[in-house]
C-alpha cells in the first residue's frame, strides 16, 4: 500500500515545506501555505515522450504552426490569428462571464469546417451543454462531447476520438487517480495541467483550459500553472453590462497588447467592431461632469465617456466612489485641482464612473477627469464637440501621452471638432482642432470653468451663526486666490 504523508504545498508558486510556516520559503509570499497529502508513489510531472534532437535554427520548419482561425474574429485578434497546433491556452474569468459560452461558439466554428473537436465538460452534463449548443445554434457533427473528471479518461478519449482542438472545461475540476489529494488543489491542478501540455505537445494538439479565478481577479491555483501554458487570456466584464473584453496577458506566438470586444446577446457572444459607437451611443449633451476621452487598449483606439457627480456632503469625511476608475487617481486629481487649480472638494461627496461597464486605468485619462470633476463642482457642462487627452503631474503641468494622432483621428470620425490636448502633442488629423495647453488651470481657463460659480466649495461657502441675542449673523469663509 503506498504510504501517505501530509506536506504543506503553496498556491502561488507551489514549493513543499514538511511544516506549515507564516511566509513560503520560495516566492516569500504570505499564508499560501495549505495541507496536502501526497502518495510517496505518485508518478512525475512530465510524461516521457521521444527525444527531440537538436537542430540548427536556420532548418527548423514552422509551417505547421500556423495559427488556426477560430472564426470568432475578435478572439482571432487577440490570438493573434487562431489557435496554434501544439499549443495550450488558458482563459479565466468570473463565473457566469461567458467563458463556456465563447468557447463552444468557437468550436462550432472550427467543427463546422470539418476539423474533429473534443469538448470535455468536468463541470455540466452533456445535457447542459447540448442546450446551451441548440441556443447558438452550435450543433455540429464533429463535435464531440465528454463530460469526464478523469484525467486517464480524457487522455482515453482523446486517443479514440484523434481531435484536431481539445477544449477541457475546467481545470481546476480534473483529478489524477494516482494523487491522493482532492481535485482543484495545488498539486492536481499542476499534474494534470502538466499532463496535458505534454500531449499537446506529442500530438499536435491545440487545448484550451478554462480557469476559475480567486475574488481578486486572478487565475486560481499555482502559479506554475501560467508558467507551463503558452497563452494566458482574461475575459473580463460587468455582468450587469452586455459588454465583455478579452485580453492575453501571456502569448509566446503573438503580441499581448490586443483587445478583443463582445456583446452578450440572446444569441450568444457578439463581436462589437465599433466599439467607441457603442460607449457613447447613449450619451446625455449639456450636462455637467460628463467628458468624452480617447483611450489605448493596445493598439485600439476607444472613445469612452467618464462622468463624475460631486454633491454636498453631510458627513464629516465625506464619500469618494469611483467605478470603472482607479480610486487612488481619483484622489490624487482632487488634492491637485484644490492645490493648482484653486478647486476644493473638501466638504463634498465625489463620484466618478466610467460608463458601459469598461475600466480605464491609462494616465491619459487624467486631464479628462479633472475636468469631468471640474465641471461637476461648477455645474458647467463641457462643449458636446470637444474631447480630452493628457496626462496630469502632481505641479499640474500636463504631459503629453502616448499614440495621440490615432486616438484623435478616432474621436474625428466620430464627430468630434476639438480637442483638448498638452502643449507638446502632435498635431491633430484633419476636420479636428488642438487646444493647447501647459496646465491643469490653463485646461480649466480654456474651456471657461470658473472656480467662483461652485456651489459646494467651502471657499465660497457662508455659514450662519446666531448670536447670543439670538440674532442671525452671516460669515464668510476665507477666499481663494
Amino acid at each position: 500500500m503506498a504510504k501517505v504523508r501530509a506536506v504543506f504545498r503553496c498556491t502561488e508558486c507551489g514549493t513543499t515545506v514538511p511544516k506549515w510556516a507564516g511566509r513560503c520559503p520560495g516566492c516569500e509570499e504570505w499564508n499560501t501555505l495549505i495541507e496536502e497529502l501526497e502518495s510517496a508513489s505518485s508518478s512525475s510531472s512530465a510524461l516521457l515522450g521521444p527525444r527531440d534532437r537538436p537542430t540548427p535554427i536556420s532548418e527548423v520548419d514552422v509551417a505547421e504552426w500556423q495559427a488556426r482561425p477560430t472564426g470568432i474574429g475578435e478572439l482571432d485578434r487577440v490570438l493573434g490569428g487562431g489557435l496554434v497546433p501544439g499549443s495550450v491556452t488558458l482563459i479565466g474569468g468570473e463565473p457566469g462571464i461567458g467563458k463556456s459560452t465563447l468557447l463552444l461558439q468557437a468550436m462550432a466554428s472550427i467543427a463546422a469546417e470539418g476539423v474533429t473537436v473534443l469538448y470535455i465538460s468536468a463541470e455540466e452534463s452533456k445535457q447542459q451543454v447540448k442546450l446551451r449548443a441548440e441556443r447558438l445554434g452550435a450543433l455540429q457533427p464533429t463535435l464531440w462531447l465528454a463530460s469526464e473528471t478523469s484525467l486517464p479518461h480524457i487522455l482515453d478519449d482523446i486517443d479514440e476520438i484523434a481531435p484536431t482542438v481539445v477544449i477541457v472545461d475546467s481545470i481546476q475540476s480534473v483529478h489524477h487517480p494516482d494523487i491522493s489529494s482532492a481535485p482543484g488543489s495545488v498539486s492536481q491542478v499542476r499534474e494534470c495541467a502538466a499532463r496535458l501540455v505534454a500531449t499537446a505537445k506529442s500530438r499536435d494538439l491545440a487545448i484550451v483550459l478554462v480557469g476559475h479565478v480567486t475574488k481578486e481577479g486572478g487565475l486560481a491555483g499555482p502559479r506554475v500553472l501560467e508558467h507551463v501554458v503558452d497563452t494566458v487570456l482574461a475575459f473580463e466584464g460587468d455582468r450587469h453590462h452586455a459588454l465583455r473584453l478579452l485580453r492575453a496577458a501571456k502569448h509566446r506566438f503573438g503580441a499581448t497588447d490586443q483587445l478583443g470586444l463582445f456583446e452578450m446577446t440572446e444569441d450568444g457572444l457578439a463581436g462589437v467592431p465599433d466599439p467607441s459607437r457603442l460607449f457613447l451611443a447613449d450619451r446625455r449633451k449639456g450636462v455637467s461632469g460628463s467628458v468624452v476621452v480617447p483611450t489605448m487598449e493596445g493598439h485600439r483606439p476607444l472613445l469612452v465617456e467618464l462622468q463624475a457627480l460631486v454633491t454636498r456632503s453631510p458627513l464629516a469625511s465625506p464619500r469618494r466612489s469611483s467605478q470603472g476608475v482607479d480610486s487612488g487617481r481619483v484622489s490624487l486629481l482632487l488634492a491637485v485641482l484644490a492645490e493648482r487649480a484653486g478647486f476644493s472638494f473638501a466638504e463634498a461627496d465625489v463620484y466618478a464612473l466610467a460608463v458601459g461597464g469598461v475600466k480605464v486605468a491609462e494616465p491619459a485619462a487624467d486631464l479628462g477627469l479633472a475636468l469631468a470633476l471640474a465641471s461637476a463642482l461648477a455645474s458647467q457642462p463641457l462643449p458636446a464637440d470637444l474631447v480630452v487627452c493628457g496626462e496630469v503631474g502632481l505641479g499640474g503641468e500636463l504631459r503629453q501621452v502616448s499614440h495621440c494622432d490615432r486616438r484623435l483621428a478616432e474621436a474625428a470620425r466620430l464627430g468630434f471638432t476639438r480637442a483638448l490636448v498638452p502643449r507638446l502633442a502632435p498635431d491633430p488629423p484633419d476636420g479636428i482642432v488642438a487646444i493647447r495647453v501647459g496646465t491643469l488651470a490653463e485646461a480649466i481657463e480654456a474651456i471657461g470653468i470658473r472656480p467662483d460659480t461652485r456651489s459646494t466649495a467651502p471657499s465660497t461657502a457662508r455659514s450662519t451663526a446666531r448670536s447670543p441675542n439670538g440674532a442671525e449673523s452671516r460669515r464668510e469663509s476665507p477666499s481663494e486666490d
